[in-house]
């Protein structure tokens, strides 16, 4: 398989993150966001959101939206587990996991912010402050719904919970957030960091990392 991603992109990490706990092999095509390549037509070809990641199949099927791609790994190769079988405990993973993928990071992007600044004359603390204005609101919200113990979100295994929270605590990190009222919150990031698969996929070691 091959992965259309950038090295910072929160989305490309949870994808990252997902094919290392499922064992999968994965090639590594950079789209550079800041340069601007995701809105090039040869890349709008493969991905007309303009977004990354797109996972290319080994038979050429292209997959777009991160948790669209999570959802087909966790179909086509459901070991590990990385959602529960129960019913009631799968829909409180996904609305833990949605709080980031769904409520943060798209308003929290690097295109919203430079939309923020170009349309609306913000200024770079500007738009620090808009971030963390809005990582700090849903992280507030994120840790009433997980547990309230266990090395992970929901307990001694990842789920999608972790995959799409450590992505949003490396911006949170980048960004200035104040994470010491979130202490639940960087002891699962530790635990998930001491993963292979999560720590293979970190931004600093991709290899279009700058």
């Amino acid at each position: 398989m091959k992965l259309y991603t950038y090295w910072r992109s929160s989305c490309s990490y949870r994808v990252r993150i997902a094919l290392g706990l499922k064992g999968l092999a994965w090639e590594s095509i950079p789209v550079h966001l800041v340069k601007g390549d995701q809105r090039a037509p040869s890349y709008l070809a493969h991905n007309p959101s303009g977004f990354v990641p797109t996972l290319v199949l080994d038979d050429g099927t292209e997959l777009v939206q991160s948790l669209a791609i999570l959802d087909y790994l966790e179909a086509v190769w459901p070991d590990p587990p990385l959602l529960p079988a129960d019913p009631l405990a799968r829909a409180r993973v996904l609305a833990a996991a949605h709080v980031i993928a769904m409520d943060t990071q798209p308003v929290t992007n690097v295109g919203v912010v430079g939309h923020l600044k170009s349309a609306y004359d913000a200024d770079q603390q500007g738009g620090i402050d808009w971030m963390v204005h809005f990582m700090e609101r849903n992280f507030a919200a994120f840790d009433k719904l997980i547990l309230p113990e266990g090395r992970f979100c929901f307990g001694d295994s990842p789920t999608w919970a972790d995959i799409c929270l450590i992505p949003q605590l490396y911006n949170a990190h980048r960004w200035g957030v104040d994470l010491s009222r979130f202490p639940r919150l960087t002891e699962i990031e530790r635990a998930a960091l001491a993963l292979p698969a999560f720590d293979a996929a970190r931004p600093e070691t991709q290899p279009d990392a700058e």
